[in-house]
């Protein structure tokens, strides 16, 4: 074995050097990120006052708390069907939800897979 193919068998990505490009990214990527945010919070609100969001089991209305916990559990796609919308606009404001959700975990999936490929390439594992 040469002394390029031996240092590529040693070479390790480190821990540490991922977390830091990931941070790094999620900073530069960070207006995009508190758009997302605020859109969240955007639709939430919406949900709260024309969502017409009631608890499924006693059927009244939702606290502001249930509300937030129903666009959350919406957003990260898991969906219990504890809290539901009862009206047109309120279902298509938890689509908007679903499908944002969607993007923020593409945006950070794909943050986290790009810091590991910059900490690889950094560690000596992928040619430049």
């Amino acid at each position: 074995m040469d002394n390029a193919a031996q240092r590529a068998v040693r070479a390790r990505i480190q821990p540490r050097q991922a977390i830091a490009e990931f941070a790094m990214v999620l900073w530069h990527l960070r207006a995009i990120l508190a758009m997302q945010l605020i859109l969240f919070l955007i639709l939430s609100v919406a949900m709260y006052y024309v969502g017409g969001a009631v608890d499924a089991a006693t059927r009244t209305p939702s606290s502001l708390g249930q509300t937030f916990y129903f666009c959350a559990v919406t957003a990260l796609t898991i969906g219990y069907g504890d809290v539901v919308p009862t009206t047109t606009l309120g279902r298509i404001v938890a689509v908007s939800l679903g499908l944002l959700g969607v993007l923020i975990t593409g945006v950070v999936t794909a943050s986290a897979v790009y810091a590991i490929q910059v900490a690889a390439h950094r560690a000596g594992l992928r040619p430049g």
